[in-house]
C-alpha cells in the first residue's frame, strides 16, 4: 500500500492544471446552489436544525477530496441517511433536545470510525450482503415514509412516528388543524418544483440551450423556489399567520470539536451506526461507479469506504451528522464537468460562505417549501417496477424485495432492511442447500456433455454421469450424497458413476468428507465412482487429502472418462 493509494489527492493533484480548475470550480457554484436547500431540507428530515446540514457539507466535502477516488461523487446529507438518523436516534433521546443534536453528532463519528476501519481491513465486500433487490425495496419503503412524514411539513400539522402506521394515525388525528396558510406555500412550492422537475428542461430546450444546460438549471431549480418562498414570506408576514419559518440560523462556522463519548448512548448506536455506514456505502459507491464508467475512470471500494469514513469523521468535528455521497448532486457535479475530487472542496468553500453571510435571510423561509423540496427530492427513489421484474425473474428475489419494503414500511427502517437481508441470506442458502444437477450425455458428433432433459443427446448403459453446478459445502454435501445414492439404486444394472465437477469452485471439509462416503457406499454396491473436469484451483486441495485413494478415476474431460470407463470395459 503506497501513500498516494491511501491519498489519491497526491496523484491526481500532481497533474492538477488550470484547466481543471476551471471546470471544478464552474461545478463547484451550480452544486452550491444546489446543495443549500438540499442540507436545510434533509436536516429538518433528520430532526435536527437547519444549520447542521449546511455544517455537515462543509468538512465531509473537503475529506473526500484529499481520500476519495471518484471525480464526480458529492457527498453529504441525503435523505436515506437522514431518516435513518432520526430512527436511531429519536428512539434514544429526546427530538430537539441539545442531547439529540449531540448523539447525531456522535452517530456520525461512529459511523465514520467504522467505515474507516472496514477501509483499512479490505472489508468491502460486506456490502456484497445488501442485495440489488433487497436495496430496491429498502430505498422504496424508505422514500414513502419519507414523503409521508413530510405531509405534515406542507399542511402545517404534526406527523410523527418512523413507521407508516404511526405517521398515518399522526396526520390523521391533526388533520382537523391544518394551517391553510402553510398549505398554500407548501402546495405552492411543490407545484413550482414538480413544474420544474418534469417541465422546465423542455422549455429551455425549446428555448435554444443545450441539453447539459438545460439539465443543470433544472438541478438547481429549487433555489428559484427558495428565494420565492422567502420573498412571499415577508410580504405577507406568514410567520404571524402560524406558518412555521426556518427562524434563527445562527450565522458563522462551528468551532471544531468532538462530541462527548456518552457510553450508554455509544452502546445503543452502535447497530444504527453499522446499517448507515453499509447502506451509505452502497448508495456511494453505485453512484461513483455509474459515473466513474461513463468517464473510464476506475473507483477502489475499499479507498472509498475509508473517503466516507474520513467524511463522517470530519462531519462529526464541524458539528454536522452522517453523510454519504449523493445521486442528484453528483449527478448534477458530473454534468457541471467537475474534473477532480477538489470540486467539492470548492463547494465546501461556497457552503461556508453561505453559512457566513446567508444565514440571517434563511429565518423567513417556510419550513413546507423545504418540504416540498423533500418530497420531489425523494420521489425518483420510489420504484415499484421491480416488484414486478423481480416477480417475473424470480419468486425468490421477490420475497425479499416484499420482505425489505414491507418490514420497512411496517417496523421501520432499521428492522426492514436487517429482514431484507436475513431474508435474501436465506434465499442464498437454500438455493446452494439444493443445487442445480443435470444428468448428462454426449451431444452426437462432438465431445460435448449436455442435460439430457435439454438436449438430444447418447448416454452409455450402466454409466451414469452427473453434472453438479454449484460449489460443493456443508450445506448441499448431504443433498448430492442422497442424489447420487438415490440415482444408482433406481437403476440396478449402473456399474459407473461419473461426477462431473465444471461448475464446482470449491469443496469444503464437509463436502470432501461426504464424497469419500459417496465413494465408499458405491464400492459396497459394486459401483465406481470417477470425477471429471475437476478446477485447477480445486484438485490442488484435493491432492493433498485422501480422496483422490477412494476414486476411481480422475479425468480431465468428461469425454475422456467416458473413453476410459467404455476402454476398461473393452479390455476386461
Amino acid at each position: 500500500m503506497t501513500l498516494k493509494s491511501i491519498l489519491p489527492i497526491l496523484d491526481w493533484g500532481s497533474r492538477y492544471d488550470r484547466y481543471a480548475l476551471t471546470r471544478d470550480i464552474v461545478a463547484a457554484v451550480v452544486v452550491t446552489v444546489m446543495l443549500i436547500p438540499q442540507s436545510l431540507a434533509y436536516a429538518l428530515l433528520a430532526g435536527l436544525p437547519p444549520e447542521i446540514g449546511l455544517y455537515a457539507s462543509i468538512l465531509p466535502l473537503v475529506a473526500y477530496a484529499v481520500f476519495g477516488t471518484s471525480s464526480a461523487l458529492a457527498v453529504g446529507p441525503v435523505a436515506v441517511v437522514s431518516l435513518m438518523s432520526a430512527a436511531a436516534i429519536g428512539s434514544i433521546v429526546a427530538q430537539g433536545s441539545a442531547d439529540y443534536v449531540s448523539a447525531s453528532v456522535m452517530l456520525a463519528l461512529m459511523s465514520g470510525v467504522i467505515l474507516l476501519a472496514m477501509g483499512l481491513f479490505r472489508l468491502g465486500f460486506i456490502a456484497n450482503f445488501l442485495s440489488h433487490p433487497v436495496i430496491s425495496g429498502f430505498i422504496t419503503a424508505s422514500a414513502i415514509i419519507i414523503a409521508t412524514s413530510q405531509l405534515g411539513g406542507l399542511l402545517g400539522i404534526e406527523a410523527a412516528g418512523h413507521t407508516m402506521p404511526q405517521l398515518l394515525m399522526s396526520l390523521a388525528n391533526n388533520i382537523a388543524t391544518v394551517n391553510w396558510h402553510t398549505a398554500a406555500v407548501g402546495g405552492a412550492s411543490l407545484a413550482l418544483l414538480v413544474w420544474m422537475r418534469f417541465g422546465l428542461k423542455n422549455l429551455l430546450l425549446r428555448f435554444g440551450l443545450s441539453a447539459s444546460a438545460a439539465a443543470i438549471a433544472t438541478r438547481v431549480g429549487p433555489i428559484l423556489v427558495i428565494v420565492l418562498a422567502m420573498a412571499w414570506s415577508v410580504a405577507l408576514g406568514l410567520g404571524s399567520q402560524g406558518v412555521a419559518l426556518v427562524a434563527h440560523v445562527p450565522q458563522g462556522l462551528p468551532v471544531p470539536s468532538l462530541p462527548s463519548l456518552d457510553l450508554d448512548i455509544l452502546r445503543q448506536l452502535f447497530v444504527p451506526a453499522l446499517i448507515i455506514s453499509v447502506v451509505g456505502f452502497v448508495e456511494s459507491v453505485s453512484v461513483a461507479q455509474t459515473l466513474a464508467a461513463k468517464r473510464r475512470e476506475r473507483i477502489v471500494p475499499n479507498q472509498e469506504l475509508i473517503a466516507l469514513g474520513a467524511s463522517n469523521i470530519a462531519s462529526a468535528i464541524g458539528g454536522g451528522y452522517s453523510v454519504t455521497g449523493g445521486f442528484a448532486r453528483s449527478v448534477v457535479n458530473f454534468d457541471a464537468g467537475a474534473a477532480t475530487p477538489a470540486a467539492g472542496a470548492f463547494t465546501a468553500v461556497g457552503i461556508a460562505l453561505a453559512t457566513l453571510f446567508l444565514a440571517p435571510f434563511l429565518a423567513v423561509l417556510p419550513k413546507a417549501t423545504l418540504a416540498a423540496t423533500i418530497l420531489v427530492a425523494v420521489m425518483t427513489l420510489v420504484d415499484f417496477s421491480s416488484l414486478k421484474r423481480t416477480w417475473v425473474y424470480s419468486r425468490a428475489d421477490f420475497a425479499a424485495v416484499v420482505v425489505s419494503l414491507a418490514g420497512t414500511l411496517l417496523l421501520g427502517v432499521e428492522i426492514g432492511i436487517v429482514l431484507g437481508v436475513a431474508t435474501s441470506t436465506l434465499v442464498f442458502l437454500y438455493r446452494s442447500s439444493v443445487p442445480h444437477a443435470a444428468i448428462v450425455g454426449q451431444v452426437p458428433g462432438t465431445e460435448h456433455y449436455r442435460n439430457i432433459k435439454r438436449h438430444q443427446v447418447e448416454t452409455v448403459p450402466g454409466i451414469v454421469s452427473i453434472r453438479v453446478d454449484e460449489s460443493l459445502y456443508f450445506a448441499n454435501a448431504r443433498y448430492l450424497e442422497d442424489l447420487i445414492v438415490n440415482q444408482v439404486m433406481s437403476s440396478p444394472g449402473i456399474t459407473d458413476v461419473v461426477l462431473m465437477c465444471s461448475a464446482v469452485n470449491a469443496i469444503d471439509m464437509s463436502a470432501l468428507e461426504s464424497l469419500e462416503a459417496i465413494a465408499q457406499r458405491l464400492h459396497d454396491m459394486g459401483v465406481c465412482l470417477h470425477v471429471s473436469e475437476v478446477k485447477g484451483p480445486v484438485m490442488d486441495k484435493l491432492q493433498r487429502t485422501s480422496l483422490p485413494r477412494h476414486l476411481d478415476g480422475i479425468h480431465l474431460s468428461q469425454h475422456q472418462a467416458m473413453c476410459t470407463i467404455m476402454a476398461g470395459r473393452q479390455s476386461g
